[in-house]
């Protein structure tokens, strides 16, 4: 029965032909790795993207990104690949979320818990053949300078091409790039500090 589930699993992996960066496929590569494993689902949103754990009425933790946008599933995913058990247990990872319009102090706060996560998405998006773009996600609040956040992004990417990705992560990627067919061996060549947009 295990290998049975582990052929049928492989099948899922398996490039299909259609258009590049489906978020569908997306959800089949992430549900086929965690779904048992770490009983977490990959869902499409209608709205703003959103971690919920598993409660009494819904037995499976959800990661549900917002309006079916490739890239917030991503985003998504490194939020989840970022936090530790207890996180996990929590809402939101129970983290403090500001909306756009935030003041400078609330920028800088919201800057520092991004680097990690920004730079693990893009590590999954480069493996997916994906342009990412950094984001400072506040349109409509103080005006920054986005330099100092894009080459934080970058220096912690490139800490992951020195040290490598771990766990969770880890997986995934190698995951991605069997399914995208691309080079699973992180490589500082191919993060460039100056292909990055905002």
């Amino acid at each position: 029965m295990l290998v049975q589930n582990a052929v049928a699993r492989s099948r899922q992996l398996q490039p299909k032909i259609s258009s590049r960066h489906c978020v569908d496929e997306l959800i089949t590569v992430f549900n086929s790795t965690f779904s048992e494993s770490e009983n977490t689902v990959l869902e499409k949103g209608d709205g703003e993207p959103i971690y919920l754990p598993s409660t009494d009425s819904c037995n499976v933790n959800r990661v549900v990104f917002a309006h079916g946008f490739f890239s917030s599933a991503l985003h998504e995913i490194a939020h989840w690949c970022v936090a530790g058990p207890a996180r996990r247990q929590l809402v939101d990872y129970g983290y403090w979320y500001a909306p756009d319009g935030r003041n400078a102090e609330q920028q800088q706060e919201f800057e520092a818990v991004e680097v990690l996560p920004q730079a693990m998405e893009w590590i999954f998006a480069k493996a997916c053949e994906k342009r990412f773009s950094v984001s400072v996600d506040n349109l409509s609040g103080i005006d920054t300078d986005p330099l100092p956040f894009k080459t934080a992004v970058h220096e912690q990417v490139m800490r992951f091409c020195h040290a490598g990705l771990t766990g969770r992560a880890s997986l995934f990627h190698r995951k991605l790039c069997y399914f995208y067919k691309t080079p699973s061996v992180l490589s500082a060549d191919h993060f460039s500090i100056s292909s990055l947009s905002m």
